[in-house]
């Protein structure tokens, strides 16, 4: 059987699909999958068993990648092609069966969309498979003998990011002497091109108890690195869907999003968000997408550290 998986360009959107293929692979075993996805989720699904190709979509000027895809894909009959992109891709190659989401939802958060294609209520939550390098990577980069606390201190657009200086001071709360992961390790997780704005906060944790992911691992390694963690607090990115879909405890801030849509999915996560509601942000008179200036500044730290501390009461022991 040949299925074809068509899904994000972001690394958070293909997260949150990531359990839609899961699904497909067990419960059609035996069959050859393809993905096409954007160029950074790639490597997402590269330790996938059933994923015989992985087809990066580099975007091109008149939307010459979907013809590119289209030229890599019409020259087999597949079986069953799931688009998650809605584009028009679905309806013009050969196929048995097409699953193509129709419109997005803004009452629905992207996991029940991406699973309502398929029909599937509760629909599957975000699982990514790793592989045994992947993991013993990321135990060679964890201190031994320490917990972990992982931070996702960047994000694809300024307005979504917490100051860092912020985390640093969160990060001193949670690991002090007497605090639930006192003497932690701090992993700090970002794209090589997001340094600079964390480049203090990396430099102000001690050396022995410092993990920098910021542009020095691959996406598996730094989910391996995720698996082994106490806790995630990140910004609203791909980085935090990822840290959930690792069964880590997961805490994503908010403000110029929406929690309906992107709050990280499972028991295991919690949200926080500033005293502004999503909307009062995005109608405010000083309001610009293109503007790069955190709107998260309002977000006291103590408000960040009592919604982790009562995250991590709620978890049990991680294996």
């Amino acid at each position: 059987m040949n299925i074809l998986f068509v899904t994000a360009s972001r690394v958070g959107d293909a997260v949150l699909s990531s359990g839609v293929l899961d699904h497909l692979v067990r419960t059609h075993p035996g069959a050859r999958v393809w993905v096409a996805c954007g160029a950074a989720p790639a490597p997402l699904f590269t330790a996938t068993p059933a994923v015989e190709r992985v087809i990066a979509i580099a975007k091109r000027r008149w939307a010459g990648h979907w013809f590119e895809l289209w030229r890599a894909t019409v020259g087999i009959v597949w079986d069953l092609v799931v688009d998650l992109r809605s584009w028009a891709l679905a309806w013009t190659l050969p196929a048995r069966r097409r699953l193509v989401l129709r419109k997005r939802d803004d009452r629905a958060h992207r996991v029940r969309q991406y699973g309502a294609v398929l029909g599937l209520e509760p629909p599957p939550a975000p699982y990514i498979r790793l592989d045994e390098a992947h993991r013993r990577r990321a135990a060679a980069l964890a201190p031994a003998g320490l917990p972990i606390l992982a931070l996702g201190a960047t994000a694809n657009w300024g307005g979504k990011q917490w100051p860092a200086d912020r985390f640093a001071a969160l990060a001193d709360r949670l690991t002090a002497p007497g605090a639930p992961l006192a003497g932690a390790a701090i992993a700090v997780m970002g794209a090589a091109n997001e340094r600079p704005g964390v480049t203090a906060l990396i430099e102000q944790i001690p050396p022995a108890r410092r993990i920098d992911l910021v542009g020095t691992a691959d996406l598996l390694t730094i989910a391996a690195l995720c698996e082994r963690a106490r806790l995630f607090v990140g910004n609203d990115s791909g980085l935090m869907h990822l840290a959930a879909a690792m069964a880590t405890p997961t805490l994503g801030l908010f403000g110029p999003s929406r929690e309906s849509l992107y709050a990280p999915w499972g028991a295991h996560t919690a949200t926080v968000r500033t005293p502004e509601i999503y909307d009062a942000i995005v109608t405010a008179p000083d309001y610009d997408y293109r503007d790069q200036r955190s709107r998260m500044t309002s977000l006291a730290v103590e408000t960040a550290v009592a919604a982790a501390l009562d995250l991590l009461a709620r978890q049990g022991p991680r294996p």
